[in-house]
């Protein structure tokens, strides 16, 4: 038999490194987690470098990575991803930014980078893009709100660079940074102008509005800042289905995910009540993936809670979150006719509350595939699977490989 689809689950921020709290294990490893044990043990494991060994990966590089798109030659930075996945219509040279609503102090200080977590930032939004004027400028500008603290900005006129910074200070109980060319330039410092006034107007809407007042009398974080980031300009990306002669769809809450799929043409399909967090509607997800393989060659399907809870430091909430999903996941063992990838895009580990370089642990199971010894899908077990050591570009050519899409190289 030789499977002819393919279901790539990206567990986000997964990985972990050894925490003293567990022992020296990980969220995974510690997790009590029988169905993706089960996986692990029905296919070939092993551990992969998203990107290269000891590059830390952004989401956005390794997801193209992930999908085969070599991020050194298609990256050009985040923001254009996001403002996709949260629906504006991005065309090549348009510049965006990817966002966060924060939280700002009286006296001008940032308390706190994602205010609070807000969910439903529609209304603030919303203000946003009908209270701008930035037309002495000749600009046209759209904002739109992805999941939850998160949003999208984009630019389109002429005149336009991406090479400018941020204004987020990375951390808080400091002021905003101003937003400065990061080279010489006309194109630059119109670009870093446009961005400062943005800020400047924004924060006043925000201030303002009745959301952030009501917010601030409940003792809640106001969302009274943009924080602006990751700024690049949109290109071209061959379409998924003309590389790979396969169609497809991608199941993610987080906007950029959704971005990069529909960058490359993959439809995003709608699920109710899912959020990115810990109480994302994964079950939800699940019954979409699957049914979407009904009708489709290859589902990307992302699960970011994990992800969330190494950036907050919290690995107890990380290896719940694990212990959470992996029930959820039962339906996909008597999955026929599939080959099903389960990896992470990157490490997160608690201890650093960041990205790392840490390689994944991937596993790979369904017809045709080579088992190997491996019983448990952990950092420490998938190390010794039949896999090896790959890198993110290697995991989609090997998938193509099992459900025989893949061309002979030479005669």
């Amino acid at each position: 038999m030789t499977a002819k689809k393919i279901l790539f689950i990206v567990l986000d921020g997964i990985s972990d490194r050894p925490c003293p709290a567990l022992r020296g294990g990980t969220p995974l490893s510690m997790a009590k987690k029988p169905v993706l044990d089960k996986l692990a043990a029905e296919g070939i494991c092993g551990i992969m470098d998203t990107i290269a060994p000891g590059i830390r990966p952004g989401s956005d590089t390794a997801h193209l990575a992930l999908l085969g798109y070599d991020p050194y030659k298609y990256y050009t930075g985040r923001g254009p991803l996001e403002c996709v996945g949260t629906g504006i219509d991005m065309k090549a040279g348009m510049i965006g930014f990817r966002c966060n609503y924060a939280t700002l102090s009286p006296e001008g200080m940032v308390i706190d980078r994602r205010a609070g977590r807000i969910h439903d930032t529609e209304a603030l939004s919303k203000a946003i893009q009908e209270g701008i004027d930035l037309l002495k400028f000749g600009v046209r500008v759209t904002f739109r709100s992805g999941a939850g603290h998160r949003a999208a900005l984009a630019l389109e006129g002429e005149g336009l660079s991406h090479c400018v910074s941020s204004n987020d200070p990375k951390k808080e109980g400091v002021a905003p940074l101003k937003i400065t060319p990061l080279r010489k330039g006309k194109k630059e410092d119109r670009t870093a102008a446009i961005c400062n006034e943005f800020v400047k107007q924004s924060t006043k809407i925000l201030f303002d509005h009745p959301i952030n007042q009501a917010r601030a009398e409940q003792g809640l974080a106001p969302a009274n800042i943009v924080l602006m980031r990751g700024a690049g300009e949109m290109g071209d990306f061959e379409p998924f289905q003309k590389k790979y002669e396969l169609s497809g769809s991608v199941i993610s809450a987080a906007s950029l995910i959704t971005g990069i799929g529909k960058a490359v043409g993959l439809p995003h399909i709608e699920v109710p009540g899912i959020t990115g967090s810990q109480n994302s509607n994964i079950a939800g997800k699940v019954t979409a993936a699957i049914k979407e393989l009904e009708t489709k060659d290859f589902v990307l399907m992302n699960i970011k809670g994990a992800d969330e809870s190494g950036h907050d430091g919290i690995h107890e909430q990380k290896k719940a979150f694990i212990e959470k999903v992996d029930p959820l996941l039962e339906s996909l063992l008597g999955l026929k006719d599939t080959i099903i990838i389960i990896t992470g895009d990157h490490s997160t580990p608690s201890c650093i509350k960041d990205h790392s370089a840490d390689p994944v642990p991937v596993l790979i199971r369904g017809e045709g595939v080579r088992m190997d010894d491996v019983v448990r899908y952990d950092e420490f077990s998938c190390a010794k699977g039949g896999l090896g050591r790959i890198r993110g570009v290697d995991l989609l050519p090997i998938a193509l490989d099992l459900i025989n899409k893949s061309h002979k190289f030479g005669a």
